[in-house]
């Protein structure tokens, strides 16, 4: 019975009568292969991931710049707003003691969600090498049984 390996585009078919270090040859062959373009679809599909990241990054730092000038005239506003009812130094004070207790808290939420991430992986090629390796014990099982 004639033997095809899945997912690879230059497959050799063998039939009963080819000797078995032919096949273990075509075997290897084919494994490398098969290696190389798993990971060779890991590399475009990180590559891909990481221009988009880039890209997003890029566009979140830029709003962040404009977000900070935007706060800064927010703090200033509420400072100038104090002064009419309190001294300068203490509607400064007030301001600063509000904006640190908002950094405290922003920094612990954003250490929790650190602690949460997953490192980014190349799905797609993982799920494809597991099928090749569930392919690869099938026809070994097989193989075993004729």
């Amino acid at each position: 019975m004639p033997v095809r390996a899945v997912g690879t585009s230059n497959l050799v078919t063998t039939s009963t009568s080819t000797p078995t270090s032919e096949l273990v040859n075509q075997a290897t062959a084919q494994i490398a292969t098969l290696v190389r373009d798993e990971l060779a679809l890991a590399k475009s599909e990180l590559a891909e991931k990481g221009k988009r990241a880039g890209l997003g990054g890029g566009l979140f730092g830029a709003a962040a710049v404009l977000a900070l000038y935007g706060l800064a005239l927010l703090l200033t506003l509420a400072v100038v707003l104090l002064d009419l009812a309190w001294p300068l130094w203490l509607s400064v004070l007030v301001v600063m003691a509000v904006v640190v207790a908002a950094a405290g808290v922003a920094a612990l939420i954003g250490r929790g969600q650190l602690k949460r991430a997953t490192p980014p992986l190349p799905e797609q090629a993982i799920g494809e090498v597991q099928a090749d390796v569930r392919t690869v014990r099938a026809a070994a099982q097989e193989g075993r049984r004729s």
